[in-house]
This record gives structure tokens, sequence and C-alpha cells, in this order.
């Protein structure tokens, strides 16, 4: 089956001399398998990255300007403060990668300092993507960027060419946290076989903080995470033909004290069945639908679970009120 769906013909191919772009977006039949699964499971779920479609991808973006959510702009306050030191360990002239890279923004604030031979930013969203790197590359002209269109959970840079050099992977924004656990050791071990003994990985991850902080950041006074997480039911509808109603749902996001991690949920207002690929899928009242977590990590939580994956902690950087957390990974 052919993974690859190109979504930007219709886009102004002149983008920099500097910039390439690959699409290898999932097939929409590989896409809807995904989402009709979990569907079908006793909780029903779906997974976060399909948040961001072009308009989620923007209203993340509008989430991040909130001053109920501090992950953002405190991360990019430490990226700042220590951008030299942080350059000093990912070393000169690295292939910086970027999963789930979004549109860039934290990168930015190393890429004077660190220099890196290339940038390969991957992300799911093919438009916002593409318009990314364009920008990117006018603004960085020194900058070679390898733009890749991809699930970046999926095996991609078997697909792809990347640039020769040390391999450094960017992880910021505590996407880790998405992860469970378990999943999140799987993905730190599958880095690990790529990037060669000389490789690093530079990752943000959210600290434990008191639950009223952390439920008032998945609950902005504006509602635009409300937004951000009944958005995601326009890609059910068009990945997996569904005919999913936002006035139906109500967001729902709390801190599970006993897991450690925020929840995002969609709740069925009513007693509904909804269509979905030539079917039906029922939900009863108070229902839910999961679409995120976010797990919050101690330090030490966290080394052992870099240890655990085959890599050694070199440095960490935090905030003065510690809050978030940054660190250099290198392989063991």
């Amino acid at each position: 089956m052919d993974g690859k769906r190109d979504d930007t013909d219709h886009l102004s191919s002149a983008a920099p001399a500097n910039v390439v772009f690959e699409n290898l977006h999932p097939a929409q039949t590989e896409s809807r398998a995904e989402l009709l699964a979990g569907l079908q499971r006793a909780q029903k779920r779906v997974d976060p990255k399909y948040f961001y479609d072009a308009h989620g991808s923007a209203l993340f973006e509008q989430i991040t300007q909130q001053p109920e959510y501090y992950p953002t702009r405190t991360e990019k306050g430490i990226l700042d403060d220590y951008a030299a030191e942080i350059a000093a360990c990912c070393g000169a002239d690295c292939v910086l990668i970027e999963p789930g890279s979004g549109n860039s923004e934290k990168v930015r604030l190393l890429l004077d300092a660190l220099r890196p031979a290339a940038y390969v930013p991957v992300d799911i969203s093919s438009e916002f993507l593409y318009a990314t790197a364009v920008k990117l590359g006018g603004e960085y002209p020194w900058l070679k960027i390898h733009a890749v269109c991809a699930d970046f959970g999926s095996p991609w840079q078997e697909q792809v060419q990347l640039p020769v050099g040390r391999r450094v992977v960017f992880y910021p924004g505590s996407t880790i946290g998405n992860m469970e656990p378990s999943q999140a050791q799987a993905f730190l071990s599958g880095l690990r076989r790529w990037l060669g003994r000389d490789g690093g990985i530079l990752i943000g991850v959210d600290l434990h903080k008191s639950e009223a902080r952390l439920n008032a950041a998945y609950n902005d006074s504006r509602g635009v995470t409300a937004q951000f997480n009944l958005n995601i039911l326009n890609a059910l509808n068009r990945q997996a033909d569904g005919n999913f109603r936002q006035d139906t749902f109500s967001h729902r996001a709390f801190y599970n004290s006993e897991l450690k991690r925020i929840e995002m949920h969609l709740v069925s207002n009513e007693a509904q069945t909804v269509a979905v690929n030539g079917g039906s899928v029922h939900f009863r009242q108070g229902e839910t639908l999961h679409t995120e977590n976010s797990y919050k990590y101690s330090l030490q939580h966290f080394s052992a679970l870099s240890e655990s994956a085959g890599f050694a902690l070199e440095k960490s950087w935090l905030d003065a009120d510690e809050l978030f957390s940054v660190h250099y990974l290198t392989v063991a």
C-alpha cells in the first residue's frame, strides 16, 4: 500500500533553495483503521496526534499563549537562558531532528548558538509543516532544512535519506508525557537504535507540581483548550467518515493523582449513536472519549526512565520555580 499522500500540490513551489520537503503522510486507510480500533475499545480512545491538523495546530499555538498554560513559556525561558550551554552539549554541526516540530518556535531559540549542519522538522500536518519550513528557510538562509511530513511514531526514518552528520533529537514540550511510561521507554529505545554511538537527545519534561496549577493549565478561562480538544472530532469525521457533532460533547481535563498525569476527555452530553465508516458507535450519556494523557515526572523518575532506555543523563536545566526541565541525554 502506498503510504504517501501529497497534500502540498496546490501550495506554492517557490520554497527557498535551502528547504527540502518530503511527504510521508499516512494513507487515509491507515489512519481510518487506527481511529476505528480506538472507538471499539471499552474506554473509547483516539491518539492525540490527530489533534494536529492545520486548525488544531493553530489552536495549540493559542493555548501556549494563555496565562494559565505555563509549559511553553517556561521551557522557552530555559532554552533562551541556557542556549550556549545546550549548544556545547549538542556539539557543533549536528543534524538536529525535531519530531512533532509544530511551528518550530522553540528551535529558533537555539539555532544561532547551535549552528547545526541541518535541521529536520517532522510533523503530521503537511500544510502547516510546509508553511513553517518555508518561513524558517527564509529567516535562516544559512540553514539546511529537510522537512518530513510523517507520523513520527512510525519508522519514517527508514524511508528518508537524512543529511549526513551526528544526530541529535530535539524533543521539547514534554511530548514524552503523552505516552504511557512503557511506551515512552520503547520510544526512547527506538531512537537509540538509529542515533548511533555519538548521538544525543535534548528533551523537555514537565515536572510534578500542585494539582490546582495543573488543572488550571488544561482548563484555561478562555476555553481555547476546550476548542482544541473538540476539534479532534473533525479528524474523526474527515478520516473515518463520521458525523460527530461538537455541540453534543464537552471538554473535561483533570489531574489523576494516582497515575500522576493530566487526562483529557470528551464527554458525551447525551446518549447518542454516531455514524462512523458506514457503521455506528454508541455513547452513553456521560461516557467519555479519552483524547490525551500528559504524564508529569520527577527528576529521579525521568532519569531512571532514560537509563532503562539505554541513555545517560548528561545535564539538566530547570527554571527558578522548578516547574519544567530540559535534559541532554547521550547514548550509554
